[in-house]
């Protein structure tokens, strides 16, 4: 039976100092300590995460080397053409986490509740702003997909982070921000800021008090960045299966959880199968949104 090399290559598709870096940080620490493999991280960002992701769809295909991915792992076979497929030239490994989306106004706004700011959008058609990462980001698809369910116009502020879009909402510049929790986070808890709804299916541990987007009269919307790992394709499945074990475990940890809350980050810990069924419906949705709302990638 194949067996899992002894030295593990995550291969990360983003600048260090990031949420898929500091996640694959963690994990692989705890990976190394549980099962006593010798976990190497490497950053391989470029080309918003295709470099390192075409890298490892061509290495050696023998569980040495892994790759982290998100969202834009779906959304970028839409706007661009790859010399990959994320769905046939990689083995889903494990569904590591979530990081939950909030929407978020600036804490002197009028604003107090998502049917406030709807209220307000039917009233002045594509007056109110909203600044997010992008374009053709998972925060931008989110925000169409909204704009669709609530039947508003709103203006989309694209940037190059959520970091400087958060920043235009805490001058006032913009009405809303649709971000990534734990980038938010501090700004909430100082008061700076105020959470309307998250994007989670249920509510968050650290936000009880804030409804869902879907309790908020929309029910089914969902948006979250998702974690996974992946192998390349011909990988064998007992490594496979090997590796989705350890991650899983890792994952789920009691220890850990006190770190992932840190990263905003909701523990996921379940195997490949069920990463690959929630790709192939991301992959569905996405289209049908980036369809209905025309979304270009520049």
């Amino acid at each position: 039976m194949a067996q899992v090399p002894k030295t593990i290559r995550f291969i990360v598709p983003f600048p260090a100092g990031g949420g898929a870096d500091l996640l694959v940080r963690v994990l692989s620490e705890q990976i190394g300590r549980s099962a006593g493999a010798t976990t190497v991280i490497e950053n391989r960002p470029g080309a918003a995460s295709i470099v390192g992701t075409e890298f490892v769809s061509r290495a050696t295909p023998d569980g040495g080397t892994v790759l982290i991915a998100a969202n834009s792992f779906i959304i970028h076979p839409f706007f661009k053409k790859l010399n990959y497929n994320p769905l046939t030239s990689f083995a889903p490994i494990a569904w590591l986490a979530t990081s939950p989306q909030v929407v978020v106004v600036n804490a002197a706004s009028p604003f107090r509740t998502l049917l406030d700011l709807i209220e307000a959008a039917h009233a002045k058609p594509g007056e109110l702003t909203n600044a997010s990462v992008g374009p053709a980001t998972t925060q931008h698809i989110a925000f169409e997909l909204f704009k669709l369910r609530a039947k508003i116009k709103m203006i989309y502020v694209p940037f190059n982070g959520n970091g400087p879009a958060i920043n235009e909402l805490l001058g006032r510049h913009v009405d809303l921000v649709m971000a990534n929790y734990s980038e938010a986070a501090e700004y909430i808890k100082g008061g700076h800021l105020r959470a309307l709804a998250v994007g989670s299916p249920a509510r968050l541990e650290w936000l009880p008090e804030v409804p869902t987007i879907a309790e908020s009269g929309y029910p089914g919307y969902e948006v979250s960045v998702w974690y996974g790992l992946f192998a390349p394709a011909a990988t064998p499945a007992a490594v496979v299966d090997q590796l989705g074990h350890w991650c899983s475990a890792a994952m789920l940890a009691p220890e850990l959880k006190p770190r992932w809350a840190l990263q905003g980050l909701e523990p996921v810990g379940k195997p490949g199968a069920v990463l690959a069924a929630h790709l192939r419906q991301q992959q569905d949705e996405y289209g049908r949104v980036i369809r209905e709302a025309n979304i270009q990638a520049e």
